[in-house]
């Protein structure tokens, strides 16, 4: 058998040689054509299967592979001090990545311009197994209960009858949702459009939980700081220019980045707390809608990444990739985070809808260690999940005919206590407002203006009641906040109703006026 590998010849998936693929099989040159058109009828059924669902949230990105190397510490101490994990334990240990960046609403061809959340999203590849830290350039989310994730989706999504987007939608789940107040003031400051994903900043969101040899957690919260990079954000004036002229920016800034070698860095910084209630505060920990201030609760960096290579292909490395919050390896570990426990379920769930029960064997998931499970079949296994040194006859365990066996622990478990009722409640300290008057009053005074501006322009087009609760929400965040988005939305519905138009119309409108008439050909 010739198993040339630089033969240039080409085949079918059959490994057949194809000596004609610009005819298919006909009678006579002008047809019919016949069924026994192998090539062609695999050739056209594979294209026409070439699409996978598309993810229904973060349906944009890019991505790129490359490296972490730890530091050995977390900020000056040990960092076994706090976890096990072995990819922190060791200065200098680099351990291999792939990060995918999206776009969180909005669909797989969409402009990199639009209002969004943007996904960072890391996959690491490390000697015990996959990691994977799954999260937003922003520190907080929109909702603290993952019941409402649906909804707020449906929400922010076009409308189900014109598939038409429609801030309406939005802010009438928002103003019935205080606790989104937080988000949103990021959302629609320039913070809701980073300039390209190489100067965003990522978050891991949610709260986690770090465990030490001993079984001892703290709670954690990771951070992604570029490095040499910066960070930098675009007014909506400045996303609408570029839009104008480029809607993938940020992939191919990313893209052309890496092949010139100037490699994205971030330093990985991580926030720690002990494991409790912490009634001190007046916000629960466990709730992603709110920060834990960083002067209080520093960064302490643990190592850096750097993202050097390219994807060689697409959809085999950046559609394909998949990614869960419940991808953790030995000493990390999930809080009691609401939210990040239901993202768990949903998130691997997804990908066995979308790429299949089998995702976690293409290269671009699976781990770069060894596998042995005791899980068969299913569309697409195309390997056998089996130690070397396994009976093939034994897919169960415990056995004693060769199968498979349980590994020593690594330290003590880690066994969290609860004594409390079985309820449907929400977290008792709230406090729906506070930081969103922080973080208005922490902007300059150019990111106020543009996120003034941007509320005021989303919401000239809700219906009233939706308004006054938007407002009374930015004043309960500060008095200020309020009265100005009040202001500016006077004037901006002054302006709509002397126009007649509104900006969620223009585009059409403007088709009215524009281009030429033709008598067709």
């Amino acid at each position: 058998m010739d198993m040339d590998n630089q033969d240039m010849t080409l085949t079918n998936r059959q490994g057949h040689p194809i000596s004609d693929n610009q005819n298919i099989r006909t009678v006579g040159n002008r047809g019919p054509s016949t069924l026994e058109n192998y090539h062609y009828i695999e050739k056209i059924s594979h294209f026409d299967r070439e699409r996978i669902p598309e993810r229904v949230v973060h349906a944009r990105g890019a991505g790129a592979h490359g490296y972490f190397e730890a530091y050995g510490k977390v900020g000056n101490e040990p960092i076994a001090t706090y976890t096990r994990a072995k990819l922190f334990q060791e200065a200098g240990k680099q351990t291999p990545v792939f990060v995918r960046f999206s776009t969180v609403v909005h669909g797989g061809h969409s402009p990199e311009t639009l209002r969004d959340p943007r996904g960072f999203a890391t996959k690491f590849y490390t000697e015990d197994g996959n990691w994977d830290l799954v999260g937003n350039n922003l520190k907080i989310f929109f909702i603290r209960d993952p019941l409402k994730f649906p909804d707020m989706v449906h929400a922010f999504k076009p409308d189900p009858v014109t598939n038409l987007s429609n801030p309406e939608r939005m802010f009438d789940f928002v103003s019935n949702s205080p606790e989104a107040t937080h988000m949103i003031t990021f959302l629609f400051s320039p913070w809701g459009i980073p300039a390209n994903y190489r100067q965003m900043q990522g978050s891991g969101v949610n709260t986690y939980k770090w465990v030490n040899q001993a079984g001892k957690a703290v709670l954690v919260k990771y951070h992604w700081q570029p490095l040499k990079q910066g960070m930098k954000n675009l007014t909506q004036q400045e996303a609408e220019h570029i839009q104008a002229k480029n809607t993938s920016h940020a992939t191919q800034d990313l893209y052309e980045a890496i092949e010139r070698g100037n490699y994205p860095e971030w330093e990985l910084c991580v926030q720690i707390l002990s494991d409790d209630e912490h009634p001190e505060l007046d916000f629960d920990p466990l709730d992603p809608t709110k920060l834990w201030d960083h002067e209080q609760f520093p960064f302490l960096p643990v190592g850096k990444m750097v993202l050097n290579r390219n994807p060689e292909n697409y959809f085999a490395e950046v559609e394909q990739a998949a990614f869960g919050t419940g991808v953790l390896v030995d000493g990390l570990d999930f809080s009691d985070d609401k939210l990040l426990q239901g993202r768990t379920f949903s998130y691997s769930d997804t990908q066995r809808h979308r790429v299949g029960t089998n995702y976690l064997q293409l290269p671009i998931n699976a781990p770069k260690t060894r596998v042995a499970t005791n899980q068969r079949d299913g569309q697409m296994a195309f390997v056998v999940d089996r130690a070397s040194g396994q009976n093939p006859h034994v897919n169960y365990e415990p056995s004693s005919l060769g199968g498979l066996v349980e590994s020593a622990p690594s330290g003590k478990e880690h066994e969290p206590a609860y004594q409390a009722k079985l309820v449907r409640e929400k977290l008792s300290r709230t406090n729906d407002f506070g930081q969103a008057g922080d973080t208005y009053r922490s902007f300059e005074e150019w990111e106020r203006e543009d996120l003034i501006l941007n509320l005021a322009e989303a919401l000239k087009v809700c219906k009233p009641h939706i308004q006054e609760k938007m407002i009374a929400h930015f004043t309960n965040a500060d008095q200020d906040y309020g009265k100005r988005v009040s202001d500016a939305l006077s004037r901006a519905k002054a302006e709509a109703a002397h126009l007649g138009s509104s900006s969620a119309k223009e585009g059409a409108e403007l088709v009215e006026h524009s281009g030429q008439r033709t008598d067709g050909y």
